[in-house]
């Protein structure tokens, strides 16, 4: 069973204009999938086989001219040392694009590497899970009753392929994060503290971040912690969102909120087993921002664009769930479960006296229908099942 991802577009289009290409994303994403499904031609290899492994970052220059060119080359995490023997093989006929597809999952343990053998020579994009509208397209759904299975599951491609119920996939999930990219990353002396860090976590998604707060809970240092958050943020498992500052307000609140970037295992690490015992959680607005910010990251990032996404908050409750920069003004985005369409007027009302009405391009309410309109005031009600209803049209 093959989904098709959004993200293969930029990825050919990338291939024509760059002789290699970064796809990096977290761990069963589908990363290798992809390269297979797009170039069923190329020769593969992968450095997830410790002695592939060795040998290339012993050896790189042998090991590479035992393939042909285009070449699939799977985890190079594993051996980064192989990048400057790519760029010596690039080098050798640079004008000659899509020479090289390489995957990593350690987004950012791989950029110094890149940037310092590779620049100029390739380019970087970042596979998700499953999207909605990759789902949507798929199965040909776009209920609130999808929308909720959605959520439940959430996007990893093995959980729709295998029928797997989520238990079972996230048990194996964590564990062999746990074992084999954290404890390859950082020493972790107890690994029952970094669970503990990640349940505590998913609580707080969609909220304000204190990394303080949870080194307190724990039992470990601040500095521990922060560590232990970028690590996830590396591997793609998180998300900072960060807030928009632009001469706007005073007294604005400095601290980023946190998002996991897949709801189904945003859910199981909340104990979550159930659609119903979803629909009854306390945090299910929470949940539905954490959909609604990881649709958007997914819609700019399959376009290999990094997002200019934010949010906004002072000290005197004025708050915008998400703010995005465009042309000159922004987009202003309310994510709301549920809310009554007589009530929509009072959307936005907060900030009215803080954000200009110039500088506001679009107003947008993100709702758990999948309906869509165009109200009085600028105001559009969307679903999130296709980001780019509202972040495309007028």
């Amino acid at each position: 069973m093959w989904i098709e991802r959004e993200i293969s577009k930029t990825l050919k289009t990338l291939a024509q204009k760059r002789p290699a290409i970064l796809l990096t994303g977290c761990r069963q994403s589908g990363k290798t999938s992809l390269l297979k499904h797009e170039f069923p031609e190329l020769p593969y290899v992968t450095l997830d086989v410790p002695l592939y492994a060795e040998e290339a970052a012993i050896a790189g220059d042998i090991f590479l001219k035992k393939f042909n060119r285009p070449l699939i080359i799977d985890e190079i995490q594993y051996a980064p040392e192989l990048l400057r023997h790519i760029k010596v093989e690039i080098d050798k006929n640079r004008q000659t694009n899509g020479q090289f597809f390489i995957t990593g999952s350690q987004k950012f343990s791989l950029m110094e590497g890149v940037s310092e053998s590779l620049a100029g020579r390739i380019g970087i994009i970042t596979l998700h899970t499953l999207s909605l509208k990759e789902i949507k397209e798929f199965y040909g759904e776009s209920s609130r009753e999808h929308l909720i299975w959605y959520i439940f599951l959430g996007g990893y491609p093995e959980l729709h392929a295998a029928g797997l119920k989520p238990h079972e996939f996230f048990d194996d999930y964590i564990a062999t994060y746990l074992e084999r990219d954290v404890r390859q990353m950082i020493n972790i002396k107890n690994i029952h503290f970094f669970n503990t860090f990640l349940r505590l976590l998913a609580l707080r998604s969609g909220q304000l971040l204190s990394l303080q707060s949870l080194a307190s809970q724990i039992g470990v240092s601040g500095h521990t912690v922060k560590s232990w958050l970028s690590i996830l943020e590396i591997s793609n498992i998180v998300y900072l969102l960060h807030p928009y500052y632009e001469n706007i307000g005073k007294r604005l609140v400095k601290t980023p909120k946190i998002y996991f970037l897949d709801t189904g295992l945003l859910l199981y690490l909340l104990g979550i087993r159930s659609q119903d015992e979803l629909l009854d959680s306390p945090l299910l607005g929470n949940i539905f921002e954490t959909v609604c910010l990881g649709q958007i990251v997914r819609y700019y990032e399959n376009k290999g664009i990094r997002p200019d996404l934010y949010f906004y908050r002072d000290a005197y409750g004025h708050e915008v769930d998400f703010v995005i920069p465009t042309g000159g003004k922004l987009i202003l985005i309310e994510s709301k479960w549920l809310y009554p369409l007589d009530k929509r007027k009072e959307l936005f009302s907060s900030i009215k006296n803080v954000i200009p009405e110039n500088k506001i391009k679009k107003k947008v309410l993100l709702t758990s229908h999948n309906e869509q309109a165009t109200f009085e005031n600028n105001l559009c009600l969307a679903g999130c099942f296709e980001p780019a209803i509202f972040l495309e049209s007028d």
